[in-house]
């Protein structure tokens, strides 16, 4: 099938088109004929080897981490779909690889594409919507009436976090740059802080949680807006003792873990604050849970640009840039 490959980690190396296998089809799994993908900044990362320590990839490898398509062949434990149905899926992290015509996923991360969606906006979903839900329900716990801080609200996670805290009843802020004020209001945030005229830790304080997805200075000067016992949930590190041992590493790398955020985790403490770090996990039933909300008109996609398959380094490209508003599509079929 043809696909997309990476040959050896490099941080802005093209990736290579070629020919793969098709993927071995397990008993619980399900293949899907590959109609769209999301491009994610977890491309990037994969891409860089920024996260080889604790995803140990073997190489050459089809990168791509959200999918839309249709089911062509089901395994012999299957239950739950049948050939044609349409669906929608983030790929566990060991069986990525949605740059490609095909793709073998176990049944138990893969739901029904919501009936209100192409296949291009599906795809926009899986990663970025499962990563406001772990964060938000299940981590955050977020209740009605609290506050909570989604830093990059224009970005392809804080697209669809704006949307989902609001319907969880919270009082929602956001940073974003001047161009994306009226987007990010229009997503449901309450109040919008311009990163290229005012200081987000100068103008907000009180919350309850923060879901940052930038670098160090914006994660240690969330913790000036929180309150003691607040939350500061990160997607983009460091990673904490509890991902090492979640990802079975051995006592070293638990160790190197541990000191890289021992400084947020120190500064969280003295403030009474809690810092933890989330890796998102594919999950069909929580994509399932989203999909009721996308039907119910709760949440809706944001796609910035659809390219075809044969330009998906162009897509790398763009999303590599930090100016796509939400997501980034690679149309496949």
């Amino acid at each position: 099938m043809k696909s997309f490959l990476i040959d050896h980690y490099a941080k802005h190396g093209a990736l290579r088109p070629g020919e793969s296998p098709t993927p071995e089809l397990r008993d619980n799994d399900v293949m899907v004929e590959i109609h769209a993908a999301g491009v994610n900044l977890l491309d990037h990362k994969i891409r860089s080897g920024e996260l080889k320590l604790i995803l140990p990839y073997r190489l050459p490898l089809v990168l791509g981490n959200d999918v839309a398509g249709v089911v062509v062949r089901v395994g012999s434990n299957v239950r739950r779909f049948k050939l044609g149905d349409e669906v929608y899926a983030r790929p566990a992290q060991d069986r990525i690889g949605t740059f490609a015509e095909y793709i073998a996923m176990d049944e138990a991360d893969v739901a029904m594409k919501p009936a209100n969606l192409t296949m291009e906006e599906a795809a926009s979903l899986p990663l970025v919507a499962l990563t406001a839900w772990q964060v938000l329900v299940e981590r955050a716990n977020l209740q009605k009436g609290q506050k909570v801080l989604i830093h990059a609200g224009s970005g392809g996670v804080g697209t669809i976090a704006i949307q989902l805290a609001r319907h969880l009843g919270a009082h929602v802020a956001t940073t974003t740059s001047t161009a994306n004020v009226d987007l990010v209001k229009s997503l449901g945030a309450d109040v919008v802080v311009d990163y290229k005229n005012d200081d987000f830790e100068k103008v907000l304080q009180g919350y309850d949680v923060v879901l940052n997805s930038l670098g160090k200075d914006t994660l240690e000067k969330s913790l000036a807006v929180l309150k003691p016992g607040g939350k500061l949930i990160s997607i983009s590190g460091p990673p904490d003792p509890d991902l090492a041992r979640e990802q079975g590493l051995n006592w070293i790398m638990q160790k190197i873990v541990s000191l890289l955020s021992f400084g947020i985790r120190r500064k969280a403490q003295s403030r009474q604050i809690s810092y933890s770090f989330l890796f998102m996990r594919a999950n069909g039933a929580q994509l399932s849970q989203i999909t009721s909300l996308i039907e119910a008109g709760k949440i809706r996609p944001v796609v910035d640009r659809v390219f075809p398959f044969e330009s998906t380094n162009e897509a790398m490209a763009y999303v590599e840039t930090g100016r796509a508003k939400g997501k980034v599509i690679i149309k496949i079929r």
